[in-house]
């Protein structure tokens, strides 16, 4: 999914409402981060290519 941010975020906004916003959505993001984080480095290892081979370790394996 793309979104267009220039058409998201509306102009004119104070700093004070910025900083508000950013402080929310960081705190949000760590909040997530430490909930799922077991679940979210599970799923990271599992994307990882396994390009070691335990028994030639001197080689890699090649992706398919």
């Amino acid at each position: 999914m793309i979104l267009d941010l220039d058409t998201r975020f509306p102009e004119g906004l104070s700093d004070d409402t910025v900083c508000a916003v950013a402080e929310l959505l960081n705190e949000l993001a760590n909040q997530w981060e430490s909930h799922y984080f077991h679940r979210l480095r599970a799923y990271q290892a599992r994307q990882q290519l396994d390009l070691f081979d335990a028994e030639e370790p001197w080689r890699r394996k090649v992706p398919d």
